[in-house]
């Protein structure tokens, strides 16, 4: 499994749900952009950038995102979603992720989200902070972290 997140600074495990499947037998395809928002929270945590949001009003919103199904997902399973900083502009940026599934030791699903920093106060785009911005490249830099 390390091998295959390598390159993920911030690992969330997130354990399948029964109610999350459909009446074809596996997790709902509209779920994984749950696993998404939950991994992107994660690293958010670790930015302090809901602190950051309450003191400026300068916070993310998703403007795109996208999801490749590579393998079917069932209950029972634990999976460990990756996410990563991929892109950093200087009012955006573009996340990535990744699913394992520690069932089947296999990658399952692939994803992405563009995010732009908004204002919220003047309802426009804002620059990302520059304590954010030092917080994403150390991020990046470091080893593995596992959010809980």
């Amino acid at each position: 499994m390390k091998d295959q997140l390598e390159g993920y600074p911030v690992i969330t495990e997130i354990p399948v749900a029964w109610g999350e499947m459909d009446a074809l037998n596996h997790v709902n395809n509209v779920v994984y952009f749950r696993y998404f928002e939950t991994a992107r929270i994660d690293y958010f945590q670790q930015l302090a950038l809901m602190a950051q949001i309450q003191q400026s009003g300068i916070g993310p919103v998703v403007s795109e995102t996208q999801c490749k199904y590579k393998r079917p997902v069932t209950f029972p399973d634990t999976l460990s979603v990756g996410s990563r900083i991929c892109e950093l502009g200087d009012d955006r940026f573009t996340m990535e992720y990744i699913i394992y599934s520690q069932r089947q030791g296999k990658i399952t699903t692939e994803g992405s989200a563009k995010v732009v920093m908004v204002d919220f106060n003047k309802q426009q785009k804002a620059s990302i902070p520059a304590t954010i911005r030092q917080k994403i490249t150390e991020l990046e830099a470091s080893s593995t972290v596992i959010a809980e």
